[in-house]
């Protein structure tokens, strides 16, 4: 779709970006995870810059979005981006708005030098499994993903 329109988010999308992100938590079955509101997401987004987020449009109306930020290989020396959040509407999928998503994060990923776009993707998800293995992406199957977070993060924090 190389007639997708984008555009950066702004400010004032703060509540378009948590609608995008419960949505994206209903289809994977976590929306009870979701503890984001618009303050945070405002803070986080636009007061400290952490993450960007980048919509595509139908006739002026968002109709997915990629939420990305910046991290860093050491084996490459340069920034990588990492997309954490990719999601389209169900009743716009299959008009090819998630590979027009990937193809401008993969441009914003070359403007900006960076070495490589990554991303994880749930186990079960086969949809989009198929969906990334038809971009070209590759899986990691020797990599394991680890997280801290809660209590666990918090009781290792005090060490």
């Amino acid at each position: 779709m190389s007639d997708a329109k984008f555009r950066f988010a702004e400010k004032k999308d703060t509540g378009i970006i948590l609608e995008f992100i419960r949505d994206l938590a209903i289809y994977e079955k976590m929306l009870d995870e979701v503890v984001a509101t618009e303050e945070l997401l405002n803070e986080w987004l636009f007061e400290k810059k952490i993450a960007e987020v980048i919509f595509v449009l139908e006739d002026d109306v968002e109709v997915g979005f990629a939420l990305f930020f910046h991290n860093f290989s050491t084996f490459l020396g340069k920034a990588g981006i990492y997309l954490e959040d990719l999601f389209v509407k169900p009743e716009y999928r299959g008009k090819g708005y998630g590979k027009a998503l990937i193809g401008k994060l993969a441009e914003i990923t070359v403007e900006r030098d960076c070495g490589r776009l990554e991303w994880c993707c749930l186990d079960w998800n086969q949809p989009s499994i198929d969906f990334y293995l038809s971009l070209g992406a590759k899986p990691l199957d020797d990599w394991t993903t680890f997280r801290l977070t809660g209590d666990t993060l918090m009781d290792l924090s005090k060490k």
